[in-house]
């Protein structure tokens, strides 16, 4: 049976029905969404593609973490603000043949994602494509005044991340290693992907940081970690006009448990989880700084998640990683799309 765009349309709209009391007035059926923010916020908003053969890959990746991921990913953005999410628009261009169980299953996955961070769907258009394309947008709100920008580290501030940097990449790695069929046959007998398949997979958007941060007022500035530390920490000082120092032993790795011949005891081993946190992608974790008087008020870890100290903003422009052989300038060999 042809499917047409009605349809299609129909068959987002069941799985991603708004709940009835949100600040959206008019969501879905309509030429487009009306929302009402709260009297004393300000919105945000951000938007991100996830693109098959650039973001991932249909024989490899689940549909449903296709679904979760391509939202989590926006959220990260309104996490890195402080904010809290309150609705979004799929951009959805797929092929005719995927308009069965890949549908429902990508469908499953964004509903999960938008049930579990309360980002109800409020629009968006579809469309027909030889290859999968998907552009979220989010709308998120916080409290005037209160957004942590970019911009707002000073020399002698603190840094600091939270999670463990780079576990992402090493579950791509696992990923593109032939744990494809592994995971998908974890995820069918357990509904659960658990370590760095996990991450890869299924990225959990630090919004519960992001508002405390905000509420506390502890962060002077603040950006999420999607394309690997060594690239995002020059965007954040180049923002602040600062530079960095970086301590290498302080920056938290993921355990490799074995790649390859690799061990994550070993002196190879360690020099690679350390590549992985500084160059890895897709971690979504967050990356702040703090004035050190205020240093004492951040715990070591929020809800169970780590929070660590890595390194200090410094007047000098230049961005230092101190490493086994000294130190050295940090390098930004993080995801570039347009690096060859």
């Amino acid at each position: 049976m042809k499917t047409s765009e009605n349809r299609l349309v129909e068959r987002i709209t069941v799985s991603l029905e708004p709940p009835p009391r949100t600040n959206l007035r008019v969501a879905i059926g309509d030429d487009a969404a009306l929302f009402a923010p709260r009297k004393g916020h300000q919105s945000i908003l951000t938007c991100d593609w996830f693109l098959e053969g650039t973001h991932f890959l249909r024989k490899v990746h689940p549909a449903n973490s296709v679904g979760w991921k391509s939202l989590a990913r926006a959220l990260s953005d309104i996490a890195a603000m402080g904010g809290r999410p309150k609705c979004f628009l799929l951009s959805l261009a797929i092929p005719e043949n995927l308009i069965t169980s890949w549908l429902t299953q990508f469908l499953s996955g964004l509903r999960c994602a938008a049930a579990r961070y309360q980002c109800p769907l409020a629009g968006g258009d579809t469309t027909r494509r030889t290859e999968i394309l998907v552009s979220i947008t989010v709308v998120g709100e916080i409290r005037s005044g209160t957004a942590i920008l970019r911009s707002g580290a000073r020399p002698g501030d603190l840094i600091y991340v939270s999670g463990r940097l780079g576990e992402a990449e090493f579950g791509w790695n696992l990923l593109r290693k032939g744990r494809t069929k592994a995971a998908r046959e974890e995820l069918a007998k357990t509904g659960k992907i658990h370590g760095p398949l996990r991450k890869h997979l299924f990225p959990e958007p630090r919004l519960s940081l992001g508002q405390w941060l905000a509420a506390q007022k502890l962060a002077t500035s603040m950006m999420d970690l999607s394309d690997g530390l060594s690239t995002d920490l020059p965007r954040l000082c180049a923002a602040s006009r600062v530079g960095a120092f970086i301590n290498s032993t302080h920056v938290p790795l993921s355990p490799l448990k074995r790649e390859g011949k690799l061990r994550s005891n070993s002196t190879a081993g360690r020099r690679r989880a350390l590549q992985l946190a500084l160059d890895g992608g897709d971690d979504y974790e967050l990356l702040f700084t703090a004035d050190p008087r205020r240093a004492c008020r951040i715990p070591s870890s929020f809800r169970g998640l780590p929070l660590t100290r890595i390194g200090e903003i410094t007047r000098d422009r230049r961005l230092i990683l101190k490493s086994e052989s000294g130190n050295v300038a940090l390098q930004s060999r993080g995801w570039d799309p347009f690096r060859k």
